[in-house]
């Protein structure tokens, strides 16, 4: 099978209060806004090479709309699309987006959309954002947090390996590694990619009723020690730490997690290897092997298994009185879930 995805390009998302979350985004991240049209709120990071990589529209709740993959050719788009149909899922062929061509839209087997497209605009600067670096697509930020570029999303499915092979099949995604329970043979976590990082696309399990969750999205940024400035940043601005900063066994990325205005879950992170080999064999990993933390030496507060939108059957950690990183939130079996 020729390789049909190049890597993340977007994500769409749905917030009740867009300003709200482009003021957070703009002002506590770092993000720029790009354009607005549509009813929507296009956001990019300096080191974007085209000219978004977040949406945000309005929504009931918050939820990932669109997940939105770049292929790697225009023969890739269109194989894309037949091998996604023979799987036995009907999407739609869209004749232009905001921003590149036509593109094919569906929804997955779990219940997350995703669109796949080839043509796209890039980026040109304006004289006054154009960098001394030819290779930039613009200045550095000044902004203490400051991404490069979206990184990964991490969404949630009933059947985590069902899922992996699911995308592996059929899109060419490669399986990275799993997470394994300690207590039970029940695979919590998966990380897949369709380039040589650890991964772009990761899934958690999800026991609530509704498909097509997310977990979180997380944006790069270059070195451990911008990150850790971006937590400190974070909290002297009354943002809430939710988890880290630390390191992730699976993928050896630094993280950082903190939620925006709609309650939806952001990640920073950076680091991680990258792994050129064509035909890896995941391995199962469990949490006292510390998939989620490498030193093994701290558990993930339980707020971290919330996804969105959420679950209707489950209170959240604030309705149950949990504050997220307190010593109440550490009683679940999966808060030391692998987590990327």
């Amino acid at each position: 099978m020729i390789k049909l995805l190049s890597h993340l390009s977007y994500l769409e998302i749905a917030t009740p209060d867009v300003e709200a979350s482009v003021r957070f985004y703009e002002e506590q991240v770092g993000l720029r806004v790009q354009s607005r049209a549509n009813g929507r709120v296009y956001l990019r990071s300096w080191g974007d090479y085209y000219n978004y990589s977040l949406v945000i529209a309005e929504g009931a709740e918050p939820a990932l709309n669109v997940m939105a993959w770049r292929t790697s050719s225009p023969e890739a788009l269109d194989e894309a699309a037949k091998r996604i149909e023979d799987a036995g899922v009907t999407g739609e062929w869209i004749a232009e987006g905001h921003g590149h061509g036509r593109s094919y839209r569906f929804t997955g087997p779990y219940g997350h959309t995703m669109e796949l497209f080839w043509e796209v605009e890039k980026y040109r600067a304006p004289d006054e954002l154009a960098s001394v670096f030819p290779d930039r697509p613009e200045k550095r930020t000044k902004h203490a947090v400051g991404p490069r570029q979206l990184d990964h999303v991490t969404i949630a499915a009933s059947d985590v390996r069902g899922f992996a092979t699911w995308y592996r099949d059929v899109l060419g995604f490669r399986i990275m590694a799993y997470t394994v329970l300690d207590e039970a043979p029940i695979t919590v976590f998966s990380v897949l990619t369709t380039n040589e990082k650890s991964h772009d696309l990761g899934v958690v399990l999800d026991s609530s009723s509704r498909g097509g969750r997310v977990n979180h999205y997380a944006f790069w940024v270059d070195s451990r020690e911008e990150l850790l400035q971006a937590a400190d940043v974070l909290m002297e601005n009354d943002t809430h730490i939710e988890y880290g900063p630390s390191i992730h066994g699976i993928g050896e990325q630094s993280f950082l997690y903190f939620r925006e205005p709609s309650g939806m879950r952001v990640e920073v992170n950076t680091g991680g290897y990258r792994n050129y080999v064509p035909d890896w064999e995941p391995q199962d990993w469990t949490p006292s092997r510390g998939s989620n933390n490498l030193y093994r030496n701290g558990s993930m507060p339980m707020s971290m298994t919330e996804s969105f939108p959420p679950d209707p059957d489950r209170p959240t950690a604030t309705e149950e009185g949990i504050v997220p990183g307190t010593e109440e939130a550490l009683i679940n079996p999966y808060a030391v879930q692998g987590r990327g």
